[in-house]
């Protein structure tokens, strides 16, 4: 099904993921297994291979599989399976458990796959049980003291006060079990959307690599140096390229768990932003130019350094990228008595308006900008790390004409 490159790149990215992966063909055979299905289903590594897919259902839903999978491969369209019904999952040793299901066509070498993104919602379904459970309980309970309600007043009040205590805890249960499932249901879309952007940001760098490393071995003469030369900068760069997009989802990671913790020092921030312009000008185009047109020798500040490079050096990678040849990425800075602003200004394409409100969700990219690298994880990342360290990033932008980023930091941070 893969070339090596190709198996490299999802073997990498499927072992990663915490849920089960299981990519199928046409005729529904098991192509493509990660540990975590393959721990999920009960089998040992390698053993669902070239298995058909009705080997994971259970035998009374076999019937309508086949009839459901071919309806899928004519619309072939990203989707959730099981709208409106529970959907189930056959183990190795025979037992059956409750699944979530997310399918994801695509096309590689002419043939057509879908890949599933397979949940385990066992715990889910028991925590419902237990929510029904304890609403049946408490039906019960009412009948028994509506029978009893003749009594005395006193044995009422004290019933009803603990019908309230009962009524707020299912209350709160269903309130967890709501929240829980929005935020499993939102992870699950974003690791769908993780899996399809990686793949594509990692395999083209890839065949650079390789394109370039097989020419290498063709230029053995030594008035071939300069060629040789080019080639071995394309793979320099492109290794570079894919150290940055693993260290951006590695922050992510850190950034989601609260595992960042700041150095905060005292520096003049005209040493970082030259890190950061002397960074981005190895991104200039033809006719391109970073100018500062700022004094910043009296400007000091109290805060995480590397944070600050890696944030001026990100909006200045930006404009750079998404500006023609020709033009001018403007820096400039400002600072009172509380707070310093760091502008960066471009001549570049501008953001539509209807993407400007996503532009700093994860992963989002700009429609007049998809054909350009990127992740869409650096704006995000910039914007977290500053929220962290007490500042703010804004931004105004117009299609075809630039944007300008505003960058607003304390001072003096504290954590």
């Amino acid at each position: 099904m893969f070339d090596k490159e190709e198996r490299i790149i999802f073997d990498t990215l499927f072992e990663a993921v915490s849920e089960g992966i299981i990519v199928v063909d046409k005729n529904q055979e098991i192509m493509v297994v990660n540990s975590s299905a393959e721990a999920m289903f009960g089998y040992n590594k390698g053993e669902l291979l070239n298995q058909q897919l009705k080997t994971l259902i259970p035998q009374k839903y076999k019937g309508t599989h086949d009839s459901h999978f071919n309806s899928f491969l004519k619309v072939q369209q990203k989707r959730q399976m099981g709208h409106g019904r529970d959907l189930y999952a056959a183990h190795k040793n025979g037992s059956v458990f409750p699944i979530e299901v997310g399918l994801n066509p695509f096309e590689m070498q002419g043939e057509m796959y879908t890949m599933a993104l397979v949940v385990d919602i066992s715990l889910r379904k028991h925590q419902e049980l237990e929510i029904l459970e304890l609403n049946t309980k408490l039906e019960n309970k009412v009948r028994e003291r509506t029978k009893s309600l003749s009594e005395t007043v006193d044995e009422l009040e004290k019933m009803n006060q603990q019908l309230d205590e009962e009524n707020k805890k299912r209350i709160v249960a269903e309130k967890k079990a709501k929240v829980a499932l929005k935020k499993e249901r939102e992870l699950n879309e974003l690791k769908t959307k993780f899996l399809s952007l990686v793949s594509h940001e990692f395999k083209t760098p890839l065949s650079g690599i390789l394109t370039s490393t097989m020419l290498l071995s063709k230029y053995k003469l030594t008035e071939q140096q300069e060629k040789r030369e080019k080639h071995l900068s394309i793979i320099k760069n492109k290794v570079h390229y894919l150290n940055n997009i693993l260290n951006d989802f590695l922050s992510v990671e850190k950034l989601e768990k609260g595992e960042i913790k700041y150095n905060l020092t005292s520096f003049q921030i005209k040493r970082t932003i030259k890190e950061a312009i002397s960074g981005a000008s190895l991104l200039l185009k033809k006719g391109q130019e970073i100018v500062c047109n700022s004094d910043m020798e009296d400007i000091t500040i109290h805060q995480d350094e590397k944070i600050m490079e890696l944030t001026f050096l990100n909006l200045l990678s930006n404009a750079v990228k998404y500006s023609p040849e020709n033009t001018i990425i403007t820096i400039s800075v400002r600072q009172n008595h509380s707070e310093t602003t760091v502008q960066v200004e471009d001549q570049g394409f501008g953001i539509p308006e209807k993407d400007q409100k996503n532009i700093f969700q994860r992963y989002f990219r700009a429609e007049n900008v998809l054909l350009n690298e990127g992740t869409g994880i650096g704006l995000n990342i910039v914007k977290s790390h500053l929220e962290n360290l007490g500042g703010t990033i804004t931004f105004t932008s117009k299609e075809n004409v630039g944007s300008t980023f505003i960058v607003t930091i304390p001072n003096k941070a504290e954590l």
